[in-house]
């Protein structure tokens, strides 16, 4: 019987063995075989998934994106269109694209109540030449919550 194990496996791919083990009850990775002496081992091709996942999850993947990724790599055969990781990227892009639109608002709103010397939020929600929305800001905050 072959391959690595777990302790192995987790330092090759920069885990812990923990989360080895995590991955493996949520199914990306498969459960190991047993040696004749009780010891767990994975196959060699685990680190290789392991660093996937780790990438995978530093471009801003979740585990369940990570997952159905996997997944479909393995039914190649009936593979949909959107199943790859093209398409994924693509999607997250999206994503992080918007996440940075509203990052630089947040940042020139937040350098604009630096340059107006804005030191007590009560005091300037009340002025005409506030730099902060409080009032939008509110509004939004309780729309939002109704619709909870």
């Amino acid at each position: 019987m072959s391959g690595l194990r777990s302790s192995q496996v987790a330092a090759a791919a920069g885990v812990n063995p923990q989360t080895l083990r995590y991955y493996e009850r949520r199914g990306l990775l498969a459960e190991p075989d047993r040696s004749l002496g009780g010891h767990l081992l994975d196959p060699a091709e685990a680190v290789t998934v392991l660093r996937v996942i780790k990438a995978a999850q530093g471009l801003g993947l979740t585990l369940d994106e990570v997952a159905d990724l996997l997944d479909a790599r393995q039914h190649r055969h009936g593979r949909h269109p959107d199943a790859g990781l093209r398409v994924r990227a693509r999607a997250k892009l999206v994503e992080v694209e918007a996440k940075i639109a509203d990052l630089q608002v947040i940042a020139g709103t937040l350098g604009a109540a630096v340059d107006a010397g804005c030191d007590d939020p009560m005091a300037c929600a009340g002025q005409p030449c506030c730099p902060i929305p409080f009032a939008t800001i509110a509004v939004r905050g309780v729309l939002d919550a109704e619709d909870r």
